[in-house]
């Protein structure tokens, strides 16, 4: 069967009806009415620049914001006349939804662009500042929030909670408090949250000498002066000790660097010694035939120190899922 596509023609003096109608409905704040013959215009591809300003008013005083926001930027792609109205409107969405920190970067980047008008400077410039101040207050706001929170978590030992919590903390990029960094001599913070802990201070560079005690080790570490766990020299070359299964059984392969992924992450920063990452790769090898139900002659030889990480991964492996999901 052949479908033939019809291409509907709105009559000029229809056309012009819903116009007028559609501009009353918004003059007069009936929203809804003002959208729904908006939407009637646009689907006869009546798209000029006064009907989409007037769906973009609606949308936003019916606070439909993520449509107002999407229509948006769709509109802003096609970098037209009308682009910096288009933009000015985006960026007092992002303000009036508190996403201060896309509004920075929108305007960021119209600045960085050649030939912005110079009265567009001013007004993007103060949306910027204002967003600025008020993207600290949050900041600070929810700090002191999560903070508070996080106590309550370690009173209730609910260790899924706290480290969510630190999470939340690292993604404003707050700064930790003395007492959060006594946390990481604590017996009774998990040593997932404590790894969390200590990745936050990395990225809000904190350069003093901290205190972490985990499965009765303590050290002394700088957490700006310590290489981040992906890229450790120990993870590294656990890694080089198994790479040739990557050509022989991939899936394998896959399994071993999770579990050694997950073995470093709980005990991280304390990382295995040079001389001892022979014996954990096998005992890495060991767990993963296990788990994959592949028989070997492995499990046959007795290795002191391979059995000893056997326990320790598998240990470890519990640990880290009794916080993280698998």
């Amino acid at each position: 069967m052949h479908n033939k596509q019809t291409k509907v023609v709105l009559f000029p003096k229809w056309k012009d009806t819903l116009e007028e109608e559609s501009l009353i409905a918004l003059k007069e704040k009936r929203y809804h009415e003002a959208l729904e013959k908006l939407e009637k215009l646009i689907s006869y591809n009546i798209n000029n620049h006064e009907i989409v300003i007037g769906k973009l008013i609606c949308l936003m005083e019916l606070d439909r914001y993520d449509e107002a926001q999407k229509l948006c930027e769709d509109l802003m792609k096609n970098n037209d006349e009308n682009y910096y109205h288009y933009v000015h409107i985006y960026l007092t969405i992002l303000f009036q939804t508190n996403q201060y920190s896309l509004l920075m970067e929108q305007v960021e980047y119209e600045f960085a662009q050649p030939g912005i008008p110079e009265m567009i400077r001013e007004q993007f410039q103060q949306l910027y500042d204002m967003s600025y101040n008020m993207n600290s207050e949050l900041k600070t706001e929810k700090s002191v929030q999560y903070i508070n929170e996080l106590w309550k978590a370690v009173k209730a030992e609910n260790h899924v909670h706290q480290w969510s919590l630190v999470e939340k903390l690292r993604k404003i990029s707050a700064v930790p408090v003395a007492s959060v960094k006594k946390l990481l001599v604590n017996d009774k913070i998990h040593p997932v949250v404590k790894t969390a802990i200590f990745a936050w201070m990395q990225e809000v560079d904190v350069s003093e000498s901290i205190e972490i005690q985990k499965f009765d080790i303590y050290m002394s570490v700088i957490p700006n002066a310590t290489t981040p766990l992906n890229m450790h020299p120990a993870m590294k070359r656990t890694m080089l000790f198994i790479s040739d299964l990557e050509q022989r059984n991939p899936s394998l392969y896959k399994l071993v660097e999770k579990l050694l992924y997950r073995y470093c992450y709980v005990r991280y920063p304390i990382m295995p010694a040079e001389k001892d990452i022979a014996a954990l790769a096998d005992a890495l090898i060991i767990i993963g035939e296990e788990n994959m139900k592949i028989h070997t002659e492995n499990k046959k030889k007795t290795d002191e120190k391979r059995n000893h990480f056997v326990e320790e991964v598998q240990l470890c492996e519990a640990l880290y899922l009794t916080v993280l999901e698998a």
